[in-house]
């Protein structure tokens, strides 16, 4: 899997180590992350498909225009 580096506040980290109770900040910050995505997953679930098919259309190459 790729990885990805970036710079964050590190209050930011204190504060979801703190409220995720894991101790590494590489660690808290990647579980919010993949919790997010996953409520995100939940709720397309629960409203229906249209959002996903709307990110699928947005994906798509869109043609020149002009």
């Amino acid at each position: 899997m790729a990885k990805v580096s970036i710079s964050l506040d590190a209050e930011l980290a204190v504060e979801v180590m703190v409220l995720s109770g894991i101790g590494s900040p590489q660690d808290a910050v990647e579980a919010v992350v993949r919790d997010y995505i996953a409520r995100g997953h939940r709720t397309e679930t629960r409203t229906g498909s249209k959002d996903r098919n709307l990110r699928e259309v947005d994906a798509k190459p869109q043609e020149p225009q002009g």
